[in-house]
Parts: structure tokens; C-alpha cells; sequence
């Protein structure tokens, strides 16, 4: 098959003449065909849009590390003099409040023929609620500080799920297959780099850690990102299937009875949880072999923030070409990792006494969580279709956001079979994904 010249290339973006260069020179862009599953009008638009949703997303994820409810939020409660029972509430907190509204949400989105505007309203609560939390860590104390980080946590929690709805549906809407995984995995990359700044600063301040400067940061990351997303032209879509908000989202629970390939990829996803939910018994074990406190907190991040920036182009690439074999891999490698952690405290605990040991292990495993993690966002957006997405994405959320508050349970099982136990068995779970994962329809490509 012939290829275009580039200087036909370049009629697809009149619009964009510099702008549509450095697109095709990001995304590796020799096929002049890769608006087929987009509109016309978003195809004349897509380097404008691949660079605002990729600004947007960047700035929104670095946001996210220093807001982080495993490792940020839980230091700030406890530097303030707070119970430590508040910090056994920010996880499940943060994760479920995203996910398990988003039913609802997609049902009033559907409703709305640009749905952007979704993606601002939530953009807008994050911003509000994360400089509420900066202003209750400056001025407030002690469970005062506990009580308004829950409360206001959980409005950041249900923003973010505005903004996770609304984001795929429009990515959809806006960049073509074959470049959303290389968009998502430059913008993994880049607030990597920003997170291991982060980190550095953590692990060698010489005047202590300033958190709420943190949240402040957040906050008005969130405000660029904002305005980053305004940017995007979005054409109009299909508004089918609005109606009553809960009666609409009890329907949608219908899909999984009826739709076999969906259905199967909410398995697979409910078995990858094993990956998202492995990370902090990592950060545990190190406290428990190498005595890490505070200081080590530093490491963890900036292992995290390599992982990202070293990892996430590579992801984002294989899951262009399949996002199945890229949650395959992903699934095994945590498989082994946790495997191996858990064989070294069992077996030969002077190894782990070591801080920078565990850095690597967390590095490892962030890796795979990153994977992890953006392979199936690419292959849910690869099988759904504009008419579909918003309802396969709110499904899928509010199915695995309560799935995860039970499976949140796994850490009551450290009283009688530790860490390293807990360990291994959210290892065994990944093995079971990454065969499940095999079994899942090609979608990719």
C-alpha cells in the first residue's frame, strides 16, 4: 500500500501547518488515513486537540502525585497531630469516590451533545477542593485538619470521577485510534519526570517538607490544566439514552448480562486490581525490614516518578498496537515481582534491610501498575464506540469502585498472614489476570 507524501500529509491540519509537524513527529505519523474512527471535523482539528488533551492530562496527573492519598495526604494528617484512623479512610476514599458515582454522571453526560464541559466542571471542583485542603493544613490543627481532608477529599474524589467519564468519551471523540496510547503514555512520561522532582525535593529538603505548598501547587496546576482543556474542539455527539439519571444508570448495569465482551473486560480489570492495590504493602514492607520513616518517603516517590517517565512511552506504544498483550505483560511482571519480594522475607530477610532494595522493588512494580493501568484504558476506548463509550466507562468505574472497597479488605489479612503474605497473594491474583487477559478479544490496531 502507498503511503502520502509528507507534503499531502500536511493538508490533513491546514489549520495547523507547525503545529501538525511536531504531532507527526511525536506519534511516528506516516499514514495520512488515521482519522477513520473520528469526525471529519475533529480530523481537521487533531494536532490542536492531541496537544491540548495531552497538556490538560499532564498538568491534571502531576496534580494527582502531589495530592496523592497513599503517600502525601496521609504524611500532611500526620505531621498535623491528627488520628492515624483518618488515614485508614484517604484510599478507599479516593478511589471508590471517583469510580462508583460515575453511573449517574454518565447518564446526565449523554445528555449533552459536547460533554467537554463535564471534564471543566470537574477540572474546577478539584482546583476548589485542593486549595481548601492547603488553606485547612495552613490554619487549622489537628483532627480539625483530619476531618476537613476527609470531607473535602471526597469532593475531589467525585470531581476526578466527572473528569474520568467525560476524558475518554472525548478523547474518543477528538484523537484517533493507534494515537491514544501514545498521547496517554508521553503524558504518563512527562508528569513522571515532574513526580521525581517531587521526589528529590521530598527525600533532600534540608528545611522539611512544606505540604501545603503542595496542595497549593495542585490546585493551580488543575487551573492550567483547565484552561489547557478549553482548548479542544469537539464536535458534537449523539445525546441518545439521557432520561431519568438513576433509572438510566440501573439500566446501563444491564450491559453486563448482555454484552459478553464487555463483561469480559470488567473481569480482567477486576482481577488487575491486584496491581493497584499491591504498591502500599511494598511501602509497608519497607517500613517494617528497613526501618523507613519519613525521610523514605522520598525514595518511594521518585521511584514511582522514574517508573513513570521510563516506562510510560513504551506502554503507551505496545498498547497501540495491542492493549491486551501490554495488560498481559504488565499482569506477569507483577506476578513474578511480588513473588520475589515475598521469597526474599520469607527466606532471606537481611536482604531487605537494605532502603534502596525496596526503591527497586517499588520501581519494579510501578512499572507494571503503570502498564497496567493504561492498557486497559486504551483497550476499553478501542472497543467502544462513540455511542457506547461514556455508558462502557461509567459500567466498568461503578462496578470496579465497589469491587475495590472489598477487595480493600486484603490488608486485614496481614494479623495472620503478614505482609509479605498479602504479598503473595496479590501476586497469585496477577497471575490469574494476565492468563484471563489472553483470552480477551484483539481490539488494538
Amino acid at each position: 500500500m502507498s503511503r502520502e507524501p509528507s507534503s499531502e500529509r500536511e493538508v490533513l491540519y491546514p489549520d495547523y501547518p507547525r503545529l501538525s509537524r511536531i504531532y507527526e513527529q511525536l506519534s511516528d505519523d506516516e499514514d495520512a488515513r488515521v482519522c477513520k474512527d473520528i469526525p471529519d471535523g475533529a480530523c481537521r482539528h487533531q494536532p490542536r486537540n492531541f496537544f491540548a488533551y495531552l497538556v490538560a492530562n499532564t498538568l491534571s496527573k502531576i496534580a494527582d502525585e502531589l495530592s496523592s492519598a497513599r503517600l502525601i495526604l496521609p504524611w500532611l494528617i500526620g505531621a498535623a497531630g491528627a488520628s492515624s484512623g483518618f488515614a485508614g479512610f484517604l484510599v478507599p476514599i479516593r478511589e471508590a469516590g471517583v469510580l462508583v458515582p460515575q453511573l449517574v454522571v454518565a447518564a446526565y453526560i449523554r445528555r449533552l451533545a459536547r460533554r467537554k464541559v463535564v471534564w471543566l466542571l470537574g477540572a474546577l471542583l478539584s482546583m476548589l477542593s485542593l486549595a481548601g485542603m492547603a488553606s485547612a493544613a495552613g490554619f487549622l490543627e489537628a483532627s480539625q485538619v483530619g476531618w476537613a481532608i476527609v470531607g473535602l477529599l471526597i469532593v475531589y474524589s467525585v470531581a476526578r470521577g466527572f473528569c474520568s467519564v467525560a476524558a475518554k468519551d472525548v478523547l474518543g471523540k477528538t484523537v484517533s485510534k493507534t494515537r491514544r496510547g501514545t498521547l496517554m503514555g508521553y503524558s504518563a512520561s512527562a508528569a513522571g519526570v515532574a513526580t521525581f522532582g517531587v521526589g528529590v525535593y521530598a527525600e533532600f529538603a534540608t528545611e522539611g517538607v512544606n505540604l501545603t505548598f503542595f496542595l497549593a501547587a495542585a490546585a493551580l496546576l488543575w487551573l492550567f490544566s483547565l484552561v489547557a482543556f478549553t482548548r479542544i474542539q469537539e464536535e458534537p455527539g449523539a445525546t441518545e439514552g439521557g432520561g431519568n439519571a438513576l433509572a438510566v444508570a440501573l439500566k446501563s448495569l444491564g450491559i453486563l448480562l448482555t454484552d459478553r465482551a464487555f463483561r469480559r473486560f470488567v473481569l480482567a480489570r477486576g482481577l488487575l486490581l491486584s496491581i493497584a492495590l499491591v504498591p502500599p504493602f511494598f511501602v509497608l514492607l519497607a517500613q517494617e525490614r528497613a526501618g523507613s520513616g519519613a525521610a523514605g518517603l522520598g525514595l518511594m516517590i521518585i521511584a514511582s516518578g522514574l517508573a513513570a517517565s521510563l516506562s510510560s512511552p513504551v506502554w503507551g506504544r505496545l498498547s497501540d498496537r495491542s492493549s491486551r498483550w501490554a495488560m498481559f505483560w504488565a499482569s506477569l511482571g507483577a506476578a513474578l515481582l511480588c513473588a520475589l519480594t515475598a521469597a526474599l522475607a520469607w527466606w532471606d530477610g537481611a536482604l531487605l534491610a537494605s532502603p534502596w532494595l525496596h526503591g527497586l522493588l517499588f520501581f519494579g512494580i510501578s512499572i507494571c501498575h503503570g502498564g497496567a493501568r493504561l492498557a486497559r484504558k486504551v483497550y476499553l476506548v478501542d472497543m467502544a464506540t462513540g455511542e457506547n463509550r461514556a455508558q462502557y466507562v461509567a459500567v466498568s468505574n461503578t462496578v470496579i469502585g465497589l469491587a475495590m472497597l472489598v477487595l480493600g479488605a486484603v490488608g486485614l489479612l496481614t494479623v495472620w498472614i503478614g505482609v509479605p503474605g498479602v504479598i503473595a497473594l496479590l501476586g497469585g491474583m496477577s497471575l490469574v489476570a494476565a492468563v484471563y487477559g489472553l483470552t480477551l478479544k484483539e481490539v488494538s490496531g
